[in-house]
């Protein structure tokens, strides 16, 4: 008996220590990507080609993590050279006095149905506002070097207004609301 139940420990702690310690984004294998109405009758889509994150969790899932994540605006690409220059200017992101969108949590909790609820601080053109997201947990497993490896994912929405980003006020042209779905697969460092 005291075998098993030695064994069960082992394996308890092996879970457990499996998940602990601080985690970097993989950038080849994440994105962070944005959509936003066009003349209220279609969508325009669009990325950020550099982004950096971390985690630091204490347990083999998301429960009470610490997530931080920057955006380098200056790689913002819309698949259109001239749209993408104009939205990195004064009348968009303003790049130049602000080169980074930032987001650092504040909690990570789970709801009643098993999802993760993610409440932090989201920084973007100098404004400073707390938002809510729901993230969903990939899991944890080894990637093909052996290292440890976890996925996460979350889809929400900002009104472009509450961060200082007021062309076309209105919302007639581009709309306010803007959905942002990122997809981070990070390692363990």
């Amino acid at each position: 008996m005291k075998k098993v139940f030695l064994s069960f420990v082992f394996t308890l702690l092996s879970v457990v220590a499996f998940a602990q310690g601080t985690w970097e984004v993989d950038h080849m294998h994440s994105s962070v990507n944005f959509n936003i109405k066009h003349m209220g009758i279609s969508f325009v889509q669009g990325r950020f080609d550099k982004f950096d994150g971390r985690m630091a969790s204490s347990g083999a899932n998301l429960d009470n993590a610490d997530l931080n994540f920057s955006v380098s605006v200056a790689t913002i690409n819309t698949g259109v050279d001239m749209r993408d220059r104009h939205l990195i200017s004064e009348e968009f992101f303003d790049v130049a006095k602000y080169p980074t969108i930032e987001f650092k949590s504040s909690s990570v909790t789970k709801d009643k149905n098993n999802n993760y609820i993610v409440k932090g601080k989201l920084t973007m053109k100098g404004v400073e506002k707390e938002i809510t997201a729901p993230a969903t947990f990939g899991g944890i497993t080894k990637n093909k070097d052996g290292k440890e490896i976890m996925g996460i994912q979350t889809k929400f929405t900002v009104n472009r207004l509450d961060y200082g980003i007021k062309y076309d006020p209105t919302g007639a042209g581009i709309a306010k609301d803007v959905e942002v779905t990122a997809y981070f697969e990070l390692v363990k460092q």
